[in-house]
C-alpha cells in the first residue's frame, strides 16, 4: 500500500495543511521501521499504514491518524516518546503512549492458554482495565486499538494455529462487543466474521458455501425488489437511495443456531439479504415506511422503531419485515443519511475535523456507560474486580427497559429494580422502598425483562440502603455499579454513627452467642486497628464482620496443647472404610487429620493445621482463637482444602418469635436447600422467644452462608448464627 492511498482518503475531509502533518508522520514511522518485516514477510510500515487508513475511513482527526502511523514506533525501535512529542506535539505523543501501554500486556502470554490460571486471568484483567480507562479519557486511543486489532485479524494467517485461536477468542469476547457498545458497526461485524473464521473454520466455510450457492438467485431477487420499491417511492414523491446488503457470516451463524433450536432449517432463513433505504429527513423515513407497507403486507410483530426509541449506543432506524414478491419475507431498514453514518461509525462519527481540531464534542448521552468507567476505576480496588464489573455490566447480554417518562435504559441480563434505580441515580437507589413493573408491584429481587416500564417507589426520609441488599444470596442487586454505590453509602456515614452502630452490632452478636462482652482495646489491637473507634467504625459500615469477631472469643475447654474435645476421626477406622477430611497437608505424606471442634472449619474458610503430639494434624480456622494465640508457632503448618464430597458438621442457632408452623417452615427450607439435619433442639423462653439449635451436615461454607441468608427471611426469625464452639450433641431421641 502506498501513502498516496491514505492521503487521498484524508483529502476528502481534511484541508491540505493537515495532509502535510500526516505525510511527515508517515516518513518518521517509515524511517523508524526501516528494515523491519511482519510475520507475513511484508514491510512493517504496511501495518501502521493500514491502521491509519481505517481511521481515515472513520474520518478521524489529524492527531489520531498521525498517532496511528506512529503507534508502534516506541515499542519496535529506539525512538523515544520524547522525540515523538518534540516532532508532533503532546497530543500525538499522549495517544501513542496510550496505545503503547495497551500493547505491552496481552491477554495470553506466548504458549499460555487463556484462563489456564490466575496469572493469565490477572493479565487479561489488567489489560482490559487499562484499555477501558484509557478509552474513557480519550476515545481516540481505542479507535486506534480497534483498527490495530482489525488489521491484525486480517493478517492472522501468519500466526501459529494456537495463537490464532487465542487472539480470535480474545477478539470475539472483548473487542467485537466493545465496537458494538461504541456503535461502530463497520468494525464490529468484520471482527466477528474474522474471529469466527479462526474459531470455527469448518462451520465458517460451510456457511460461506451456502451463501455463495444462493448468490445469483439472491442478487436477481434483490434487483427486482429495488426496482419495484423505487417506482413506489417515486409515486409517493420520494427519491431515496435504495440498495441491498448481504448478511454477515457470523450473524447468519447465530440465526442458524436459533433456527436449529426451534427445529427449523437454514433454508427457512429469509433475511440472507436486507434492503436499506436512505432518505434526507425523519419525516421522509415514516413516509417511506408507509409506502413500503402500502406495497407489501407487513409481518406481524416485525416492526421496530429505533428512531423514536434509539438503542443505547445511539443507533437509529426503522426496521420492518414484509411479504414481498411471491410471498417471500424481506427485511427492510429505513434511516436518514446521518443515521446511517452514525450506524456505521458510532461515536467515531463525532470525531470529525473542526477548525480548532478540538473534536471531543461527541454526544455524551451515547456513551454515558463509558463515563461510569472512570468512577469504577476509582471505586474498585483490583483489576480483576474491575474486569468482572465490566463483563457483568457492559459486555453481558442486555435487557432494555423504560423509565416512566419513556427513557430507555440498558441493563445486564438478570438485573433487578434496585440495579435499575442505581443506574438512574444513586439517590434514587438509596431511597428505594419498592418497585412497580408495568404498573404492578414487584419484589426488589425481580429480574427485569425487555420492554418493561420500571417505576421506583421511594421514601422522603433519608433512610439509605439496607445491608441485606449486599447479600449475594438474596439476589437484590446484580450489577457491580449498584453494589459499589451501596458500599459507598455505608462508608460515608458519619463516623460517630458508624462507631455507635458498630458497637451495637457487636454487643448484639456477643449477646446472641451467650458471650461476655470483651475489653475492646485488646480486641481492636488483635485486628490491627490503632483505636477502638476505628475498629467499631469498620464494623459499623460493614468492613469487618461482627460474627467473625465474636467467633474468635468463643471459649473452649482445651487448647491445642492438650487433649481437645474435637470432632475426630477414629485412629483405627473400620475395615474397608476410608475416612477423608478432604485436607491436603503441605509438605507431608499421608497423615491423619481431624477437624477442630472449637471453630468447626468448613470448605471455604481459611485454615491452618496444628501438629499434635499423638493424634496427627488438627485443622483450625485461620482466625481461630486457639491458633492466633499459639505460643509454639512452629507447630502450625500450611494445609489446604482438597476435592471430595465429604459432609462437614456445622451448628446453627435460630432465634425467632414463637408461632404456629415455625419449625415446619425452617425444616422445609433446609430440606429445599438439600441440607441434612442430624439433630434439632427447640426451647422457648417465657417472653415467647423460640431458640432452635440445629446440627447439620454441609458441603461448604458458601452453602451455610446461603442457608443462613434464606433462613433469616422466614417470618418471625430475628437472627441466625453459626456457632463454632464444641457442644455435646443431643441424643437422637431427645
Amino acid at each position: 500500500m502506498e501513502i498516496t492511498v491514505l492521503l487521498d482518503a484524508c483529502a476528502r475531509y481534511l484541508p491540505p495543511e493537515k495532509l502535510e502533518i500526516i505525510q511527515a508522520a508517515y516518513d518518521f514511522a517509515a524511517e523508524a521501521h526501516l528494515g523491519q518485516t511482519r510475520r507475513s514477510g511484508e514491510p512493517y510500515i504496511e501495518h501502521p499504514l493500514a491502521v491509519a487508513l481505517e481511521l481515515a475511513d472513520l474520518q478521524l482527526d489529524t492527531t489520531a491518524i498521525a498517532a496511528a502511523l506512529l503507534h508502534d514506533v516506541p515499542e519496535d525501535s529506539n525512538v523515544t516518546l520524547a522525540k515523538i512529542e518534540a516532532s508532533f506535539g503532546p497530543d500525538v505523543a499522549r495517544l501513542v503512549d496510550g496505545v503503547t501501554k495497551l500493547a505491552k500486556l496481552s491477554l495470553a502470554a506466548p504458549g499460555e492458554t487463556r484462563f489456564s490460571g490466575n496469572t493469565t486471568y490477572e493479565r487479561q484483567a489488567e489489560n482490559l482495565r487499562k484499555m477501558l480507562v484509557a478509552m474513557a479519557e480519550d476515545l481516540r486511543v481505542v479507535f486506534i486499538k480497534l483498527s490495530d486489532r482489525l488489521h491484525n485479524m486480517r493478517t492472522l494467517d501468519a500466526m501459529p494455529p494456537d495463537k490464532q485461536k487465542d487472539i480470535a477468542r480474545e477478539t470475539m469476547e472483548i473487542y467485537a462487543p466493545l465496537a458494538h457498545r461504541l456503535g461502530i458497526w463497520e468494525i464490529k461485524w468484520q471482527l466477528e466474521d474474522l474471529s469466527f473464521r479462526f474459531l470455527e473454520p469448518v462451520r465458517y466455510k460451510q456457511l460461506a458455501r451456502l451463501i455463495a450457492g444462493k448468490r445469483g438467485q439472491r442478487e436477481e431477487f434483490i434487483a427486482k425488489v429495488i426496482d419495484i420499491l423505487k417506482a413506489e417511492f417515486e409515486n409517493s414523491g420520494l427519491k431515496p437511495e435504495v440498495n441491498g446488503r448481504a448478511k454477515h457470516i457470523f450473524s447468519l451463524h447465530q440465526k442458524a443456531e436459533k433456527y436449529a433450536a426451534q427445529g427449523r432449517h437454514f433454508d427457512e432463513i429469509y433475511d440472507l439479504s436486507a434492503i436499506r433505504v436512505l432518505v434526507n429527513s425523519v419525516h421522509e423515513c415514516y413516509s417511506a415506511l408507509g409506502a413500503v407497507h402500502n406495497l407489501w403486507h407487513p409481518i406481524p410483530g416485525s416492526f421496530d422503531d429505533y428512531i423514536a426509541n434509539p438503542k443505547p449506543n445511539g443507533y437509529q432506524s426503522l426496521h420492518t419485515a414484509v411479504l414481498s414478491l411471491n410471498g417471500t419475507p424481506l427485511e427492510i431498514q429505513i434511516r436518514t443519511y446521518e443515521m446511517h453514518r452514525l450506524a456505521e461509525y458510532g461515536v467515531a462519527a463525532h470525531w470529525r475535523y473542526k477548525a480548532n481540531e478540538r473534536s471531543a464534542s461527541h454526544n455524551e448521552d451515547r456513551i454515558s456507560w463509558l463515563r461510569q468507567l472512570v468512577d469504577w476505576h476509582r471505586d474498585l480496588s483490583g483489576a480483576e474486580e474491575f474486569l468482572e464489573s465490566v463483563k457483568t455490566d457492559i459486555f453481558n447480554d442486555q435487557v432494555f427497559v423504560f423509565t416512566p417518562g419513556g427513557e430507555i435504559k440498558d441493563m445486564p441480563k438478570g438485573a433487578t429494580p434496585l440495579d435499575f434505580a442505581y443506574r438512574v441515580h444513586t439517590e434514587l437507589g438509596n431511597r428505594c422502598i419498592g418497585a412497580k413493573v408495568n404498573g404492578k408491584l414487584v419484589s426488589l429481587d425481580y429480574q427485569l425483562k425487555n420492554g418493561e416500564v420500571v417505576e421506583i417507589v421511594t421514601t422522603r426520609k433519608n433512610k439509605g440502603p439496607s445491608r441485606d441488599w449486599l447479600n449475594p444470596n438474596l439476589g437484590y442487586v446484580k450489577t457491580s455499579h449498584a453494589i459499589t454505590k451501596i458500599r459507598q453509602w455505608f462508608k460515608k456515614q458519619e463516623r460517630t454513627e458508624n462507631i455507635e452502630k458498630g458497637k451495637e452490632i457487636l454487643e448484639k452478636e456477643f449477646r446472641h452467642m451467650g458471650l461476655k462482652f470483651p475489653e475492646l482495646k485488646s480486641l481492636a489491637a488483635g485486628y490491627n486497628y490503632d483505636t477502638t473507634d476505628d475498629f467499631l467504625a469498620a464494623i459499623g459500615y460493614g468492613g469487618l464482620s461482627a460474627h467473625s469477631v465474636a467467633l474468635t472469643q468463643v471459649p473452649v475447654v482445651d487448647t491445642p496443647k492438650t487433649t481437645t474435645p474435637e470432632v475426630t476421626q477414629p485412629v483405627n477406622p473400620p475395615p474397608g472404610k476410608v475416612i477423608d477430611t478432604g485436607i491436603s497437608v503441605m509438605g507431608l505424606g499421608d497423615i491423619l487429620t481431624r477437624m477442630a471442634g472449637c471453630c468447626q472449619p468448613l470448605p471455604g474458610d481459611d485454615i491452618v493445621g496444628y501438629v499434635t503430639r499423638s493424634q496427627g494434624v488438627t485443622i483450625h480456622r485461620a482466625d481461630c482463637h486457639n491458633v492466633t494465640k499459639e505460643d509454639e508457632p512452629e507447630r502450625l503448618i500450611r494445609v489446604a482444602w482438597g476435592r471430595n464430597d465429604r459432609l462437614y458438621p456445622a451448628r446453627l442457632q435460630i432465634t425467632a418469635w414463637d408461632r404456629v408452623g415455625l419449625v415446619r417452615d425452617i425444616s422445609t427450607l433446609i430440606a429445599d436447600e438439600k441440607v441434612n439435619i442430624t439433630s434439632m433442639t427447640v426451647s422457648e423462653s417465657p417472653d415467647h422467644v423460640t431458640t432452635v439449635v440445629l446440627f447439620i451436615e454441609t458441603k461448604s461454607l458458601s452453602q451455610v452462608a446461603r442457608l443462613i441468608s434464606k433462613t433469616e427471611g422466614i417470618k418471625g426469625v430475628t437472627s441466625v448464627i453459626r456457632l463454632g464452639e464444641d457442644v455435646k450433641r443431643p441424643k437422637a431421641d431427645s
